[in-house]
């Protein structure tokens, strides 16, 4: 039984995945977080946007508006559990005693 394909076949995916691994290291911690408060920022922006057009009686589309908003409000949500499971962590880090 000759296993050479399988062998190569093999290979080749640990070089992907290698390669893979390379360049989401690229990434620091500090660009992702970065990178989602900007986001959760800007969807806060279009959020307050929205609300300012539905009391200016600017909006076309009550329904997008609406849901703008929402999605700001999830995505702060979100952030402030994100930070509340990381601060969490790193309590429950700082109480191991070494």
């Amino acid at each position: 039984m000759d296993i050479s394909s399988i062998s190569n076949s093999i290979g080749s995916l640990s070089l992907n995945t290698n390669n893979k691994i390379a360049q989401t290291d690229d990434k620091s911690f500090q660009n992702m977080l970065n990178n989602a408060i900007s986001d959760v920022n800007n969807q806060q922006v279009k959020g307050y946007d929205s609300m300012q057009g539905i009391a200016t009686g600017k909006v076309t589309n009550l329904q997008e508006a609406v849901q703008r908003i929402e999605e700001a409000d999830l995505s702060m949500r979100l952030a402030l559990e994100v930070k509340n499971k990381a601060l969490n962590a790193y309590k429950e880090i700082m109480r191991i005693q070494v």
